[in-house]
């Protein structure tokens, strides 16, 4: 992880002082658990949450949101303030700072999009099939939350299937029993990129 952490730092900057890495996959596939151990290995590197910018009417029909609160401050190298979503309360709440950090990981179902790419330093992609990672997520919300899974798997099958993420992806990413494998994803010619975490035990899947 740390090594990943290294030539990540080591990227030019993708959006004016930020080198903005995406975390992407299937919901329940484990992003945010990694992100959190990626932003960790980074120093403190912020962590933008997807799910504090969607919300139960717009699922995926956020990008401008993203794009002007977030995206267009961190260009001019300023620090972005995003208004995250309660998912209880059906609100936005009052405005988070999130500072041009020299990395920025955002992470949640939709980071790899087609109109955020331009703005990447790098995309990972969580390599876990889809209906395990459906599962997970089940598994994980409980019954509380079976009808909101039954529409969200209707519209992340719709979004990745008008706008996939993977066949994009720089790096692949697989949980082990060591930790994670890191591997050249498909955007990428094949070349010595694996990584994996020793002593780093598995974590439950987010």
């Amino acid at each position: 992880m740390h090594d990943l952490a290294a030539r990540l730092r080591g990227l030019p900057p993708s959006v004016g002082p930020v080198r903005l890495i995406a975390v992407d996959g299937h919901a329940g596939s484990g992003k945010s658990t990694f992100a959190g151990r990626l932003a960790a290995a980074l120093g403190g590197a912020p962590v933008l949450h997807l799910d504090d910018i969607a919300s139960h009417e717009q699922l995926f029909d956020w990008t401008d949101r993203l794009l002007a609160q977030v995206i267009g401050p961190l260009s001019r190298g300023e620090s972005a303030h995003y208004t995250p979503y309660d998912w209880r309360a059906r609100a936005f709440g009052p405005p988070l700072p999130l500072p041009a950090a020299p990395v920025v990981v955002i992470e949640g179902v939709g980071a790899g999009r087609r109109a955020l790419r331009p703005y990447l330093a790098r995309l990972l992609w969580m390599e876990l099939p889809r209906e395990e990672s459906w599962a997970r997520g089940r598994l994980r919300d409980g019954d509380e939350q079976r009808e909101f899974w039954a529409g969200w798997v209707e519209a992340e099958h719709a979004h990745f299937a008008a706008d996939p993420s993977r066949p994009h992806a720089d790096l692949l990413v697989r949980q082990t029993p060591e930790g994670y494998a890191v591997l050249p994803g498909p955007a990428r010619t094949a070349e010595p990129d694996q990584e994996v975490t020793q002593g780093d035990e598995p974590s439950a899947m987010c």
